[in-house]
């Protein structure tokens, strides 16, 4: 092993920045719960690219308000169980204005 130590140090890197790669990527993220299932699907709602698969969907964050991209979606893909951003969940209230546009 001591013949080979830059490729030590080039997996300890890799590993490294692996394990800072998901977080960050998520610290930007929406994710909705589907109240009901559906089918594997790309949304575009208001400019957002939402992936749908069993019961959630993802998007990158927009500038918009949360609460505005969590009522457009509900209104394409019908209620949500949540609706997270960065991490965050949208306060109850908040969901249930969100859900009132469910179609």
């Amino acid at each position: 092993m001591a013949r080979f130590p830059s490729l030590v140090l080039i997996a300890a890197a890799a590993s490294a920045f692996a394990a800072t790669a998901a977080p960050a990527a998520a610290a930007n993220q929406y994710r909705a719960e589907l109240a009901a299932p559906a089918a594997p699907q790309r949304v575009i709602v208001r400019d957002v690219v939402w992936s749908c698969t069993g019961e959630s969907c993802v998007a990158q964050q927009t500038t918009s308000r949360p609460a505005t991209d969590c009522s457009a979606l509900a209104g394409h893909v019908g209620a949500l169980k949540s609706f997270t951003v960065a991490g965050q969940a949208l306060a109850a209230d908040a969901l249930e204005k969100c859900n009132a546009r469910a179609r």
